[in-house]
């Protein structure tokens, strides 16, 4: 068997996966690889056979595999060495993938087995077989347009699905951005829409650090204004703002998993903004009190401590700057 051969089916698997919507060029080369292999063997596609010839289940089809007899199938006509121990990793990824694609029938024959009977059997959707069996010809664009109004795109799906799932965040500019979801940038839309109305109103944000997108806002032009010599997203804060009325810099870290102000982030910080004119102030933000006191030994002093949950406080590492008596709930000022 010639690898050439090999890679040539493989190749036509994978055009034909992109086009019905299967993500395949978010994955590895790997899994690319195999979730081709995947489409092959169900469809019974050994190399050098034309597409034509793919098997698609039609209700008494002989040709259905079990995850096993899929990975046989690949070792026998692809020359992969793939331990028929893998069967349950080839089920969670590369069949339910296909399946969610609408291109295979899971439980072919038996719509009552177990998700997990290592007997079920999976076979090609009938309403695949065009889109399979007329790849290579003048009628497969109209076969792949077909199938996808019937069975939908499944990329499509996904994406739709990850913009509902993002965090919409009101900037005190006026205008809307949309973070990854995730705790980490829910963190960060409390320090925008909560922390910074509270303790620096009219800020303007400069900075924004998304963990998926890495830079989501960052106005370079008036970083560099203040000094920033390293705009590299990873050696910046989460969040930068300046507040205006007080001509402050506010560098802020949102601490889900790892990085507040400690004292060795302090130092690279205060080295980051070294030309930096304006007064800067370095904030560690937490979602509660359970997750601060994971980190209360690393806070640096000359800092402060916002806690989400408690929106209203800060906790200053500041010495006696702000020692003094508080003003009795009872003692104050009553409106006239």
């Amino acid at each position: 068997m010639g690898k050439k051969r090999t890679k040539k089916e493989i190749e036509q698997a994978l055009s034909i996966l992109t086009v019905v919507g299967v993500p395949v060029e978010r994955m590895t080369e790997r899994r690319r690889k195999r979730m081709a292999m995947a489409l092959l063997a169900l469809a019974n596609i050994r190399p050098g056979d034309p597409w034509e010839r793919a098997s698609v289940w039609e209700g008494d089809s002989p040709w259905s595999l079990t995850t096993r007899e899929m990975i046989q199938f690949w070792n026998r006509h692809y020359g992969e060495r793939v331990s028929s121990g893998s069967y349950d990793d080839v089920r969670g990824k590369e069949l339910k993938c296909l399946a969610l694609a609408g291109l295979v029938l899971p439980s072919a024959g038996d719509p009552d087995a177990s998700p997990n009977d290592p007997r079920r059997r999976y076979a090609i959707r009938k309403e695949a077989s065009d889109v399979l069996r007329t790849f290579g010809t003048e009628g497969w664009d109209k076969a792949v347009e077909t199938f996808c109004a019937q069975m939908g795109v499944l990329s499509e799906e996904i994406e739709r699905a990850r913009r509902l799932a993002r965090i919409p965040v009101t900037l005190p500019q006026g205008h809307t951005l949309s973070l990854s979801p995730g705790p980490h940038n829910e963190l960060q839309k409390a320090v925008i829409e909560e922390f910074l109305p509270r303790f620096a109103p009219g800020s303007e944000v400069l900075y924004i650090g998304d963990a998926h997108k890495k830079s989501l806002l960052a106005d370079e032009r008036k970083l560099v204004e203040f000094g920033f010599t390293n705009l590299a997203h990873g050696i910046l804060p989460d969040v930068i703002a300046y507040y205006r009325e007080k001509n402050w810099l506010l560098l802020i870290e949102a601490v889900h998993s790892s990085n507040p102000v400690s004292q060795l982030r302090h130092i690279e910080l205060e080295r980051l903004t070294s030309r930096c004119q304006v007064p800067r102030v370095y904030v560690s933000v937490f979602s509660n009190r359970k997750a601060f006191r994971d980190w209360v030994l690393e806070i640096s002093w000359e800092t402060e401590v916002w806690l989400r949950e408690s929106p209203d406080h800060l906790i200053h590492f500041n010495g006696a700057k702000f020692l003094g008596p508080h003003q009795e709930k009872g003692d104050q000022d009553v409106p006239s």
